[in-house]
């Protein structure tokens, strides 16, 4: 590899038709490496290769995929600091975060996929009255899961590695072959992703690589004939683009889009456990994370001491070089993105918000830094509590009994992951049935990874991790036959 990174496209490391850009590192604002800007034609070409591979791989046994996948996580979890080195430079995410977060996530998600499912199960045998069909008799039937075929997986910036690897190990496990399409600000770690699966023995054109900061590189990777599936991970705007894109088609669609979780605590909360999960918003990945507790509903009980006590979590977080190691809050990713922030905190004000702590931006000499924000005595219908903000900002809300809470939390377009805190068990699990969200957590911002993951309403469409993401990337074909 040299610096001006090529794309991959059927086993073959290529030299981009539109030559490279510059890959910013957001602490620094210096060029962290050179990524290569594909064709149309490219783009195309990628789809192609895939789909002449998929005859092949479709075909070998679920242990040799396995196999594959089992040593592409040895592969990437023997180059996990070099890995995590590029991953920082990349995105702004702290050395910690890198690691466990982006990197280690993606080595395990290789290795979660390298096991063997069965892919077939018996379907309960049904006796047939004589008809026009035939005679009397048994049925016997098996439903068995077939790979859907090209799937075109579209990433987002904010985690260059697990999310990628979310949809690449499951894809191929079913025995799909893939195009990658990683996003623009930060498609050089795929590309050692590429590289270790390459290493670890995928075939030519069971993976490939394309990247640019053209809309038409993605649209082509969507629109190709060669495609039966895409796999989306960003804004609703563009997924909704992309979706309108595969229903002409009548492609396969997985969508996890925005969100604007709501975080309800109740008046016999342990607020110690709400402040710390609800503050992981201001810290994981500076806010840029789809899941974060961003819109906060507190009971008027508790809600002037839960502020209070945000606002001095906020406080004391260190923002600065992701590469120090007691740095909390790394840069954004870019310098338009904390422009949309910033502009997202002024509007609160205007609206009424009160800003409880942050809103100016931090003094550092370089790097696209946001301090933690947080704005108090904000109502359901302000922007800032219904529009996505995507960085280190949170928004309070009080309200009054279960009842409103569970209004206000389900009065938004978003139902990705809402949170309950409460210290009565039997109301938790009442008010998370009542969420009209893909997941609930009850005191706790943490995720069990088999659990099904994806969004109500805007946030997306279909589910995946665990045995979901094989389920999700594959087709289900019925075989029956007489008894």
């Amino acid at each position: 590899m040299t610096d001006r990174q090529p794309l991959f496209i059927g086993g073959e490391w290529v030299e981009p038709d539109g030559g490279h850009y510059p890959v910013t590192d957001p602490a620094t604002e210096e060029t962290a490496g050179w990524a290569p800007e594909a064709s149309v034609a490219q783009a195309r070409a990628a789809c192609a290769t895939a789909r002449e591979a998929f005859a092949l791989w479709s075909r070998t046994r679920p242990e040799e995929r396995a196999a594959v996948l089992g040593r592409a996580a040895e592969l990437i979890r023997g180059r996990l600091d070099p890995y995590a080195d590029l991953a920082r430079a990349e995105t702004g995410a702290t050395t910690r975060t890198a690691r466990a977060m982006q990197v280690g996530v993606a080595a395990a998600r290789f290795r979660r996929y390298a096991g063997v499912e069965p892919a077939e199960w018996a379907v309960v045998p049904q006796v047939n009255a004589a008809g026009p069909m035939g005679g009397a008799g048994v049925t016997g039937a098996l439903a068995v899961r077939q790979p859907v075929g090209v799937v075109s997986c579209i990433t987002s910036y904010n985690n260059p590695w697990a999310n990628p690897a979310g949809k690449v190990a499951p894809a191929l496990a079913m025995g799909n072959t893939v195009v990658v399409k990683p996003a623009p600000q930060d498609p050089l770690s795929v590309y050692r992703m590429a590289q270790a699966l390459e290493a670890a023995g995928v075939p030519p054109g069971v993976v490939n690589v394309v990247s640019g900061r053209a809309v038409a590189v993605g649209e082509a990777v969507v629109a190709s004939d060669d495609v039966d599936m895409v796999s989306f991970t960003g804004s609703t705007a563009v997924g909704r683009g992309i979706a309108e894109a595969c229903g002409r088609d009548m492609k396969r669609q997985l969508m996890e889009l925005g969100g604007k979780g709501a975080a309800i605590v109740f008046d016999d909360a342990d607020l110690g456990s709400a402040v710390a999960g609800i503050g992981t918003t201001f810290s994981f990945y500076s806010g840029q994370i789809c899941t974060a507790p961003t819109r906060v509903l507190a009971q008027r009980a508790v809600y002037g001491r839960l502020v209070e006590r945000l606002a001095a979590y906020a406080d004391r977080l260190k923002v600065g070089d992701p590469r120090e190691p007691d740095t909390v809050v790394g840069p954004v990713i870019s310098d338009e993105h904390r422009a949309r922030v910033e502009a997202y905190v002024e509007l609160g004000r205007k609206e009424g918000a009160v800003l409880a702590a942050g809103g100016e931006r931090p003094r550092l000499e370089r790097g696209f830094y946001v301090s933690p924000t947080l704005l108090a005595d904000c109502t359901n219908d302000m922007r800032v509590a219904r529009e996505e903000i995507f960085g280190p900002v949170v928004v309070v809300i009080p309200f009054g009994d279960e009842d409103e809470a569970v209004a206000l939390a389900n009065d938004s377009e978003y139902g990705l992951i809402d949170y309950v805190w409460s210290g009565d068990t039997a109301r938790a699990f009442r008010v998370a049935r009542r969420l009209r969200a893909g997941g609930v957590g009850i005191n706790t911002v943490s995720r069990n990874m088999e659990a099904p993951f994806g969004g109500f309403k805007r946030s997306g469409v279909g589910r995946d991790v665990g045995v979901y993401a094989l389920h999700a990337y594959s087709e289900v074909q019925a075989i029956v036959w007489p008894g």
